[in-house]
Formats: structure tokens, sequence, C-alpha cells
């Protein structure tokens, strides 16, 4: 059964069941559903009735299950990134370990039912046949990122909690610059929280003085600049990225992937197509279609198409020991502003 994630969490307070498949990208939230399992579950003693199964020890799950809880009713398992989901393309049938237990859950079901809560937990998961298994028994979900909406939602509930003032704007530049992984911005959040002070306002000042922003923001940044020709606070941005000890390659691959989806979008909107779908944006992405559009209108399609260029030609030379990889980033921007 494949449940929404209010629809589990409803679920939990009511009852437990017996096997669940947590997955997805938002680890914040997968983490906030164990630990109300974990909760609902009650008294645990590790090694008794409370067993954690990793890829290193997967191969005990089965004896794990039949060995008893002794004194107690039932155990719990956690079984997490185990590598039990992946599916290898080539081979029609799953790894042995999958198919030992596939086969154990399909043919003794009544013995978890019984006396074992066993949590599936991946950041992925193939429709392989332990998948399968889960999905005839127990509960899946599919644990994404929320929309900045939602992410907005769940911010604002937590300065309430904490008697903090915050507008929606607010929370919507943070969300923007800090990026849409939840554990990022709660951590975000408590940090500006604290400064605010109990009955205090959170500012889009505080934000941005005060917040870690995502380098997927901070190239916005840089390419603002670089379209209005300000050659010094391009440089500003480049150099407050290599301070926060952001990789030189990484830098060079984001500002690549960058301008790579800014003539994306500029193509896209020419011919009248669906930018999200040409950008490959995740549903929680989508506010960043206007941000793009915006920059695609700053340049001109083959002046993109020489920074992409000279984006490779650095690749290319640095690997070879041809060129300084600092030196050629700042050279890429000074020749486009001169």
């Amino acid at each position: 059964m494949n449940l929404t994630y209010e629809t589990l969490n409803n679920s939990i307070e009511k009852e437990l069941k017996p096997l669940y498949l947590l997955y997805g990208e938002e680890q914040y939230l997968i983490d906030t559903t164990v630990n109300k399992i974990k909760k609902k579950f009650g008294e645990r003693l590790l090694g008794i009735n409370y067993i954690l199964i990793d890829e290193t020890n997967i191969d005990n799950l089965i004896s794990d299950i039949e060995m008893p809880a002794f004194g107690y009713d039932k155990k719990l398992i956690i079984v997490k990134d185990a590598s039990l989901f992946k599916k290898d393309g080539r081979k029609k049938a799953g790894s042995p370990i999958q198919e030992k237990i596939a086969e154990y859950m399909k043919n003794n079901m009544s013995i978890i039912e019984e006396s074992i809560i066993l949590v599936f937990i991946a950041s992925e998961a193939d429709k392989n046949v332990v998948f399968e298994q889960i999905e005839k028994n127990g509960i899946i979900c599919n644990i994404e990122e929320l929309k900045p909406l939602e992410l907005v939602k769940k911010l604002k509930q937590v300065c309430n909690l904490y008697k903090v003032n915050v507008d929606s704007k607010t929370l919507n530049y943070l969300v923007e610059t800090s990026g849409t992984n939840l554990q990022n911005l709660m951590n975000e959040i408590r940090k500006l929280i604290e400064y605010a002070g109990e009955n205090g306002t959170i500012t889009i000042d505080d934000v941005e003085n005060l917040s870690i922003k995502q380098m997927e923001s901070v190239i916005f940044e840089l390419t603002d600049n670089l379209a209005i020709r300000k050659i010094d606070k391009a440089l500003e941005v480049l150099d407050n990225l290599i301070y926060q000890k952001e990789p030189l390659q990484k830098i060079l691959i984001t500002l690549y992937n960058h301008f790579k989806k800014i003539y994306l979008c500029s193509v896209a909107t020419s011919l009248n197509k669906d930018v999200v779908y040409s950008l490959v944006l995740k549903p929680n992405q989508t506010f960043l279609v206007s941000k793009y559009k915006k920059q695609s209108s700053y340049f001109k399609r083959n002046e993109i198409r020489e920074i992409l260029s000279a984006l490779i030609d650095l690749d290319y030379n640095y690997k070879n020991g041809k060129i300084d990889i600092d030196i050629g980033l700042r050279s890429i921007l000074c020749n486009y502003c001169s």
C-alpha cells in the first residue's frame, strides 16, 4: 500500500503496522517519521527488542526477525541504507540477498505480523522483489522534498512555536537562498530564531547576513553581476565561495550547469516550450523558472555559447596542467565583462 506523508503519519498515530518502506530525498521528514514510530513503539532495548541493520549486517536480518525479543511482545527492526532497493538493470532477478529476503517475507508474513515492526529506510527505491513484497504486505511512502509554500508553512510553525515573528516574504527569501532541503532550512531557522529572541522579528537582512546560501543561489548572484558588467562584484562573489572552502572544480561545474540551463531556458522560451520540462526541474524548484527567464534575457545566445565553450576549455586545460583553475575562472569572467 502506498501512502502520502500526511496519511502515513496519521496512520502511525493510530496504530503501528508490521512493515514499512520509507524512501525519498527529504531525510529530515524520514527521520521525523522514524522517531514517531519509535515513540509509538515504546520502550526499546538495543539488541533485545530494538535492532539496527545496515549494509554491513544485512545478512543477519532473517535471524534477527526469528530471534525472540526476550521479555517483550514485539521487536522493532530498522533497516537503513542496506542497498536492498537497488536494481541492476542488466538482470531481471534481484541479488541473492534481495531474493532471500523477499522469499522469506513471502512465506513468513505471519511471523512478522505477530512479533515484528520492520522499517526499511532508503534514499531511493527501485521496484524490485523486496519492494514488491512490501507493497503487497505493508506500507510504502515516498517522502519527497516539500514545495516552497509547504516549506514556508512549516518554517512559520517553528517560528510561532518559539514566539518569533517573521513574514512570508522573509521565509520565501530564506528558501530561495538556502535551498529546499528541510534539514538545512531547520538549521538556518533555528539560528535566526536564536538571534531574534522571543518576541523578536526575523528580517530579510538577518537572513542575508546570517544564513548560509546554497551554491545555486550564489551562482545566480554572480551571474546577475556578470550580466550588468560589474566585474568587481562578480569576483567578490567568487572570492566568497572560495573563502567558504567551496572546491574550485565544484564552482566550475556549477557555473557551467547554470549557464547551460540559461541557454536551454532561452531556447525553450523562444520556441514556447515548457521551461520546467526543458530544465528538468523538480516540483519544488518551479520557483526558479522566473529567475532563469530573467537571466536568459540578459545574455545573447551566442554569448552564452561562448561562455559555455570557455568553461569547457578551462576544464580540459586545467586537468591537463595547462592553466590554474582559479586564474582561468577569473579570466573568463573578466573577458566577458571587457
